[in-house]
């Protein structure tokens, strides 16, 4: 009977007409990509750096929100990335069904927002105009509300940018309307829709994205017991 020669994880048999070679490698399924890649005591310091940014990330992402930016995706993203990396270790609570969760969350925050934005200044016949230069003014005064908010910590700065996005929404609103030829009276009405649409829409959207936030991180604490 020949005698196997391990070489490299490789089993050669020898004897024959041909070696049989057989890898032992079947083990991997069960490991994260870092470890696969990096199989030294390395590869848990590497996760859990990743996991540091993924933290970093799922904040930033809510904050992200504040200035009408698409912060749930980057949530999302930082999540499904993760989640690629350990999905051979069943250790982590950070899975493919809970990215579908936060995917359909976020979707759900989107369409609020873009609902609650438009319906009102559509329905009293706002023109594109309108709504571009309504978008462009409420990142512009969720930048300024920040700043005056400054002053009041943590509360002041987020109530500065919510605030300052719907007074942006209505000042960008009634110029794009006189833009279009409308009156001061047409301006300041389509104004108004403007501004509950995006007072009502970015806190539809900050209710949902700190939903998000508290199911990312009550997963990745999970993990840990």
């Amino acid at each position: 009977m020949p005698s196997p020669i391990r070489r490299d994880k490789i089993i050669v048999v020898q004897g024959g007409n041909r070696p049989v070679a057989e890898s032992l490698c079947s083990c991997s399924a069960n490991r994260s990509l870092i470890e696969l890649l990096w199989p030294s005591s390395d590869a848990s310091i590497l996760i859990y750096l990743l996991l540091t940014a993924v933290v970093v990330a799922i904040i930033a992402g809510w904050l992200l929100n504040l200035f009408s930016m698409p912060g749930n995706w980057l949530i999302v993203g930082s999540l499904a990335l993760f989640a690629w990396v350990v999905r051979h270790d069943p250790s982590w609570h950070v899975g493919w069904g809970l990215v579908g969760v936060e995917v359909v969350l976020a979707m759900v925050a989107e369409g609020l927002e873009l609902v609650a934005g438009a319906a009102g200044a559509a329905k009293l016949g706002g023109s594109k105009r309108g709504a571009m230069l309504s978008v462009v003014g409420s990142v512009t005064g969720a930048i300024m509300g920040a700043g005056v908010g400054l002053p009041l910590p943590v509360i002041g700065p987020v109530a500065g940018v919510v605030l300052g996005a719907a007074v942006g929404a209505l000042a960008g609103a009634m110029l794009g309307e006189a833009w279009k030829g409308r009156t001061l009276g047409e301006g300041w009405e389509i104004g108004q829709a403007a501004f509950r649409g995006r007072l009502l829409g970015t806190l539809a959207k900050l209710a949902i994205s700190s939903a998000m936030v508290v199911i990312a991180l009550s997963a990745i604490v999970a993990s840990f017991f």
